[in-house]
Parts: structure tokens; sequence; C-alpha cells
């Protein structure tokens, strides 16, 4: 199921080269990016969060299941990369672009604000979670990626880290979360009503 055709975002190639001609590694990957399109299309009219902007691979996806009524904020530190995204997808109105730390923009906003959180940056999955999560209305979804050894994994003891995600994402009261041993390795919390 893994060869399953995808129809991809108009705007992915050239996401993908400018990626590549910049040397960032850490980009969403297609099978990522299509569970993310997927998962913003339930979320009609839905107000999402991506934490970690890099180049807008992942924004691309979820911009391309997003209805026109639906809004996205993409939050990251480094202008160098997001500038790769501000060119490609900043002209969709449903899309704003933060450059920030993801921490700090996380603890201004308030609770039960989001209808999905995509976390794909340290921030809000290895630092931070309980307040990414204080940030879901009921039904909200939160994805974070990466959990299955990645080549621009840190040294030390990151196995342990994921393993640690994964245990404080099934205590979770009041949600249900699913792990999937597929793309890079995801995680799906789902916030109870």
């Amino acid at each position: 199921m893994d060869d399953l055709p995808q129809r991809p975002p108009a705007t992915l190639d050239a996401l993908l080269r400018r990626t590549r001609a910049l040397g960032f590694d850490a980009a969403c990957e297609a099978r990522t990016g299509s569970l993310l399109r997927a998962l913003a299309a339930s979320k009609p009219s839905g107000r999402l969060l991506e934490l970690g902007t890099g180049t807008g691979v992942g924004t691309a996806w979820l911009l391309d299941g997003m209805d026109d009524a639906a809004s996205l904020v993409s939050v990251d530190t480094d202008a160098r990369v997001q500038a790769v995204a501000r060119e490609h997808l900043g002209a969709d109105s449903r899309l704003t672009l933060v450059q920030a730390d993801a921490l700090a923009f996380v603890a201004a906003q308030a609770p039960k604000s989001f209808d999905l959180v995509f976390a794909d940056a340290w921030p809000g999955k290895f630092e931070g979670l309980d307040a990414a999560l204080t940030l879901l209305r009921p039904g909200g979804l939160y994805v974070v990626d990466d959990l299955l050894p990645q080549p621009n994994w840190p040294g030390g003891d990151h196995v342990d880290g994921v393993r640690l995600l994964l245990a404080r994402l099934s205590a979770q009261a009041q949600a249900h979360t699913v792990a999937l041993d597929w793309a890079s390795g995801l995680a799906v919390l789902v916030r109870a009503a």
C-alpha cells in the first residue's frame, strides 16, 4: 500500500528543489504529507497550527487538504528556510507564517484554540508538549512525525526521548493516541470531547 498513487500539492516540486538546494534535510516526506492532507481535510473551517515550517513542504500538504474557510499558522525560528515557504506559499490567504520561537508562540495562545497541531520541530514535541496539547479543542488532532530513526537524528539518548514522548502521549487523560510504524514514524493524538 505504500505505492498508493499520490496527487502532490502543485507547489511541491518547486519546494523540494529549493529544499535540496539549501541542504535542508528535515522536510516532511510524502507519506507523512499525504496523512497531513487527509487530517486537514477532516477539519472543515478548522484552525491549524504547524510548529516548524521549515521550507514549507508539510505546510503545502496541509494547505492542500484544507477547505477555503480553514486557516493555518506556521511557526519557525529560521528565516532562511521559512523564506522558501513564504516565496511559494505566502500568497495563500489561509496561511500565516510567523517567525518566532515556537514555545513562546504556543505560550501566548489561548487554550483550546486549534483543531490540529502538527509538531514538526522539537518545540511542541520534545519540549513544551503539555503546552502544545492544551491548544487542542475537543476532537482536535495532535500529530508528530520522525519517530523512527532518521539520518539527521542527534546522537545520544534520542531513542529514549522518543520512547518518553510516546509514553507521555499514551498517558494523556481524555485523549486517544495511536502510534504508526509508517512513513517516518508517526503518532496521532485525538482530544476526546
